[in-house]
C-alpha cells in the first residue's frame, strides 16, 4: 500500500456506520477523503440520494467489512434515543451490560448471554463499530483510523473500547466535546473516540471559547475564536428569542431561551416546534435550511423525505466532523479555509480541487488543510 509522508494511505476512503443524512460524510469531502455510508432510514436515505452521497440502504449487522475492502477509515455514530436525557432511559441502564458485551467481543467470547437483559435492540447496536474493528483486524487488514460519536452518556463504552483498541495496536483517545468551542453555532456535547494505528493520535484543540450564560462573548481566551452566534450562522440581521419547545425539567413555565446573539440550544429532532420570537413579537419557525445551518451543513443542503427536522437533529455537526476526522488522521485544519468550504454551496463542491495535502498551502483557501502533524 502506497503511504504519504505522514505514514496515511495516499487514498483514504472511509465507511460510515449508521451514517444518516450525511454529517461526516460532507465532513469528509471537504477534506477530500471518499465515503460510502450505511443507513437503513428510508428519509435518510433519500436525503443521501438527493446529495449524490453513495449509499447502501440496510442493517449495519448485515455487512461486514470484507464488503468494504477499500475502506481504510471506519466511522459510526450508533443511534442515541436510549441513551439520551429524553429518552426511556434503557441504554443508561444497561451500560455496564454493554460494557461488559465490549469486553466479551474482545476476548472471542459470546456477548448475547450479556446482553439478553437489554430490552431496547437500538442500545446494541453501539457495539457494532467495535465488531467492525475486531473483525477486521483479525482478518489481517484493519482500519487505519476510526471515529465514533454519541451522546455523552455513552463515554464509559467508548472508554471500554479504547482499551479493546490499544490492545490491537491503535492510539487511541476518547473525550466529551462540546461543539460551540469548534466554531458550531450551537451547543451541543458528542462522547467522541478516535483512534489510529500509525502514529499517536491526540483528540481536537478547541479553535474557539466556550458559551457561558452571562459571560461576554469577547471574554475568556484571547488565543480563541469567539463563540458563533445563531444570527452569524443564518445570517439573519433582525434580533430574534428562541423559545424551546418543552420545558427544563417537564415544567412547561420553564421553557429554555437564547438570543440570536448566542449560540441555539442543542438541536434536536424538535428544533422546528420551537417558537422564534422577534423584536415586533411575530412568531416564526426555523425552516429546514436554517436549522441544518444551525448544525453547520451548506444552506442548499438538499433535505430530502419525511421528519427532515429528525434527520437534522440526528446528524453529527459537520463543522465538529471535520475537527474530529483530521485530528485520528493527524492533520492539521486551517481555520481561513474551513470557513472558505462553509461558504460554498454542496453542489459546487465536487468542482472543486481536493481539500486535503500533504504539503504546505500554496494558494490560500484553497486547501482544506495547510501541513500534516
Amino acid at each position: 500500500m502506497t503511504r504519504d509522508q505522514n505514514g496515511l494511505p495516499s487514498k483514504l476512503h472511509m465507511v460510515d456506520l449508521f451514517a444518516g443524512p450525511g454529517g461526516l460524510d460532507v465532513a469528509a469531502r471537504w477534506l477530500g477523503v471518499t465515503v460510502e455510508g450505511i443507513e437503513w432510514d428510508d428519509d435518510a436515505c433519500e436525503t443521501r440520494r438527493t446529495a449524490g452521497l453513495t449509499t447502501h440502504k440496510g442493517d449495519v449487522r448485515d455487512f461486514k467489512p470484507k464488503r468494504f475492502s477499500d475502506a481504510n477509515i471506519l466511522a459510526g455514530g450508533p443511534p442515541c434515543q436510549t441513551y439520551t436525557v429524553a429518552g426511556n432511559g434503557d441504554g443508561r441502564r444497561a451500560l455496564e451490560l454493554v460494557v461488559q458485551a465490549a469486553r466479551n467481543m474482545a476476548a472471542g467470547d459470546d456477548t448475547e448471554e450479556v446482553l439478553t437483559a437489554v430490552e431496547d435492540d437500538r442500545t446494541r447496536l453501539v457495539l457494532e463499530p467495535l465488531r467492525w474493528a475486531l473483525d477486521a483486524y483479525r482478518a489481517g487488514d484493519p482500519f487505519e483510523a476510526v471515529v465514533l460519536e454519541q451522546v455523552p452518556t455513552v463515554l464509559p463504552v467508548w472508554k471500554t473500547i479504547r482499551e479493546v483498541l490499544i490492545g490491537i495496536g491503535y492510539s487511541c483517545e476518547c473525550k466529551v466535546l462540546r461543539t460551540e468551542q469548534f466554531g458550531v453555532p450551537q451547543t451541543r456535547r458528542r462522547a467522541i473516540l478516535i483512534a489510529r494505528r500509525s502514529g499517536s493520535v491526540e483528540l481536537p484543540a478547541p479553535t474557539h471559547r466556550a458559551f457561558r450564560q452571562g459571560v461576554g462573548r469577547g471574554e475568556g481566551d484571547p488565543t480563541l475564536a469567539p463563540w458563533r452566534t445563531m444570527a452569524e450562522a443564518l445570517g439573519r440581521p433582525e434580533p430574534f428569542t428562541v423559545i424551546s419547545n418543552y420545558g427544563t425539567g417537564g415544567d412547561p413555565k420553564k421553557r429554555g431561551r437564547r438570543r440570536s446573539d448566542q449560540p441555539s440550544a442543542t438541536v434536536t429532532g424538535k428544533i422546528t416546534r420551537n417558537r422564534v420570537k422577534m423584536r415586533n413579537g411575530r412568531i416564526e419557525r426555523f425552516t429546514s435550511s436554517e436549522a441544518g445551518a444551525l448544525q453547520t451543513f451548506p444552506r442548499d443542503y438538499p433535505w430530502s423525505g419525511k421528519d427532515k427536522a429528525q434527520q437534522i437533529g440526528n446528524a453529527i455537526p459537520p463543522r465538529l466532523a471535520v475537527h474530529v476526522l483530521a485530528a485520528a488522521l493527524g492533520l492539521r485544519i486551517d481555520a481561513a479555509s474551513l470557513d472558505a468550504a462553509m461558504t460554498r454551496n454542496w453542489f459546487d463542491t465536487p468542482s472543486e480541487p481536493p481539500l486535503v495535502s500533504s504539503t504546505p498551502v500554496e494558494v490560500p483557501n484553497r486547501t482544506l488543510i495547510d501541513e500534516m502533524r
